[in-house]
């Protein structure tokens, strides 16, 4: 797929990061705290987006992946009952070794970046990881799940993140058929981290409330 993105760079002290966003973030996406999964909501479009940024992590691992979701959050776009707290998505490669909690110290240096398109591959949702790392029990073979700054930060092998990759790609692929075929019925896929975490519980949603008018 082609995956347009803007480019930003910031230093925290002697080193230098780079966050890849996706230009434009999509509408139709939301992302909550929920009190057993973090729970998100994705049409096709943004599910297809996402699942190229996951493939889009696992190949640069010098980098960090922010989907900025919060702010569609805002006039009733999360279905689910009560409250609950909007996050953005960070996804990056453990070998980064970024800490989450300066996260916010770095997001506050990031300029308006640059335009960049690149050409990748989505795995594809049918194919299933060969050999016995499937099974690892290293923690680098699980997503460890931090929230900071009101971000979930998705840190995992090149292996996990094009897994989750191949997660989002179902749904974006399989989702619609499976709701309009099924009386509404919901289509949903899970992203598994480690025991001491909660999943990523991830849904197609195909129809979606208007968005709030502007002052």
């Amino acid at each position: 797929m082609r995956l347009h993105t803007t480019i930003h760079t910031a230093r925290l002290g002697a080193r230098e990061f780079k966050v890849i966003r996706p230009a434009p973030v999509p509408a139709r996406a939301v992302l909550v705290d929920g009190p057993w999964y973090l729970d998100g909501w994705f049409d096709r479009e943004a599910a297809h987006l996402t699942a190229g940024l996951w493939a889009l992590a696992a190949t640069s691992p010098r980098s960090l992946v922010h989907l900025p979701l919060r702010a569609n959050a805002a006039g009733g776009a999360d279905p689910g009952t009560g409250p609950r707290r909007p996050l953005d998505l960070v996804l990056l490669h453990h070998s980064l070794q970024f800490a989450p909690s300066r996260w916010k110290e770095l997001r506050g240096r990031l300029g308006p970046g640059r335009p960049r398109t690149v050409d990748l591959h989505v795995p594809d949702p049918d194919a299933q990881p060969g050999g016995s790392g499937r099974h690892h029990r290293e923690k680098r073979d699980h997503f460890r799940q931090d929230i900071h700054s009101e971000t979930l930060f998705m840190t995992g092998s090149a292996r996990t993140l094009r897994e989750g990759a191949g997660r989002f790609a179902d749904l974006a692929r399989t989702g619609p058929g499976e709701v309009l075929n099924h009386g509404g019925r919901h289509y949903c896929r899970r992203v598994d981290c480690r025991p001491a975490d909660r999943d990523l519980h991830i849904e197609y949603r195909g129809e979606w409330p208007p968005r709030p008018a502007g002052p």
